[in-house]
């Protein structure tokens, strides 16, 4: 599981029907990228905007593009134990290889509540499963030692998806111990860091998967200068794309799109890009060019 994995945007035609060609493409530069995985159905797929049935029909359409290449990962989301248990069904129907659990987005409860959520949900599957520990974009997350009391409990708990500081994946990492694995998102901010302290991969939208696989492959190979070096280009972009998750949809994924030589249409409501924010797109996106493979 060691890498950068590719958490996949939700591409859409210009009537905001899921594009089936389009996110075919998405997969395969994915793959010709060298991740060490793909998933979906995480914010940047805008899961929230998708229905049971859209849900059900990414992970159809992801798990035929990948075809057991590379591990397969599903977010998992649902307003209650069942939906997240059918979900889980689903994703296991079609061959995924591990899940990420994001709480309940109803409510606001004490972390009792949803440590039993999470177990529950964890006791329906026998998969790896990860927890989407992201109070800044979600609402809610759970502390450390809610985190212990879990990974005690399940022996299937083997990662947390962080989005946070190198300094406070650190202090994740230490708590946590060997046995739970930490990846972190956030676009990639601080990934030179973030491995220092320990990280062992990240999920990453694929604007710039490319150059991320990268790095992280110069920094395993023992050259931390060349991957800081080669990670230092690409800052810019990242910190234009993640002022917001709203603005990582907008921007991101046009810089995505505008790399993958793909049209780009947004489903309401959206973040509209503004004239000052598309030409920031187009400068990153001749900046970094298409992607190997693409015309």
């Amino acid at each position: 599981m060691r890498g950068v994995h590719g958490i996949l945007y939700a591409l859409f035609d210009g009537d905001e029907r899921l594009d089936r060609a389009a996110m075919r493409a998405q997969v395969q530069i994915c793959l010709n990228a060298k991740v060490a995985g793909i998933a979906a159905l995480g914010l940047a797929t805008e899961v929230a905007k998708l229905s049971f049935a859209e849900r059900q029909t990414v992970m159809d359409w992801v798990a035929q593009d990948v075809a057991g290449r590379v591990p397969l990962g599903f977010t998992i989301t649902g307003a209650s134990v069942a939906e997240q248990v059918a979900m889980v069904r689903h994703a296991e129907s079609v061959g995924a290889n591990w899940l990420i659990l994001q709480p309940p987005a109803v409510g606001n409860y004490g972390a009792e509540e949803y440590l039993n959520f999470f177990a529950r949900v964890m006791r329906s599957t026998p998969l790896p499963v990860a927890i989407q520990n992201a109070p800044q974009y979600l609402g809610r997350g759970l502390s450390d030692d809610d985190i212990t009391r879990l990974r005690a409990d399940h022996a299937n708990f083997t990662l947390i998806k962080s989005e946070s500081s190198a300094e406070g994946a650190a202090k994740l990492i230490a708590m946590a111990g060997p046995s739970l694995k930490v990846f972190n998102g956030r676009g990639g901010l601080e990934m030179i860091e973030c491995l220092d302290a320990g990280c062992e991969g990240f999920l990453l939208a694929p604007e710039l998967i490319d150059h991320a696989v990268q790095v992280m492959h110069l920094y395993d190979a023992g050259n931390r200068v060349a991957a800081l070096a080669l990670h230092q280009k690409t800052l810019p972009a990242i910190t234009f794309m993640m002022q917001s998750i709203e603005h990582l949809i907008c921007y991101g994924k046009r810089i995505f799109t505008a790399r993958a030589g793909l049209p780009t249409f947004d489903r309401s409501p959206a973040l509209r890009p503004t004239a000052e924010g598309l030409a920031e797109v187009a400068t990153f996106a001749a900046q970094f060019g298409h992607f190997t493979g693409q015309p």
